[in-house]
């Protein structure tokens, strides 16, 4: 029999290696590992839509549990507003204020028109100070009375007295 000659081991210097790649030279994967691995990824791709799905539905039930507590608080304000009606004090404002009723008796005034108008029909500013009419209303009327009473036109000849000075 031969003998056989044993071969010189040489040292052989590898690369320098970093940390990272030292770490992960050194993992060692068992069928065990692999099969772990493998449940945990098809576990992820079974329930992630279902996981998807879940959290839409519980946006769609926060918005609607919003809309719920909006109008629920819109039938607590109409609930309110119906237990007003209740007491005749409000009957009587709101027939007031909406109907303009009055009781037998009372006089009651209307303004209409724009409460922000600064102009008269002419178009002339309206003043804030106290102004004198230009016409003597009470010498109008005196003259009224005397025409009317001391003339022997017939009415539809007769002029306005503001316009004219008294007949003669």
């Amino acid at each position: 029999m031969a003998r056989r000659v044993r071969a010189k081991k040489v040292a052989v210097s590898l690369p320098e290696e970093s940390a990272p790649e030292h770490w992960l030279r050194t993992i060692r994967f068992s069928g065990f590992t692999v099969l772990m691995l493998g449940l945990l990824i098809l576990a992820v791709v079974v329930l992630a839509p279902n996981l998807r799905i879940l959290i839409e539905q519980q946006q769609t039930i926060a918005q609607l549990q919003a809309q719920v507590d909006e109008a629920q608080e819109s039938v607590d304000d109409l609930d309110v507003n119906v237990a007003r009606w209740d007491d005749p004090a409000y009957i009587e404002s709101q027939a007031r204020d909406r109907l303009y009723y009055v009781y037998p008796g009372e006089v009651s005034y209307l303004v209409t028109g724009d409460a922000d108008q600064v102009t008269t029909a002419d178009g002339v500013p309206v003043s804030t100070s106290i102004q004198t009419t230009q016409i003597d209303w009470v010498q109008s009327l005196v003259s009224s009375i005397y025409t009317a009473g001391l003339t022997d036109k017939a009415p539809d000849d007769l002029t306005d007295p503001a316009t004219e000075g008294p007949e003669q």
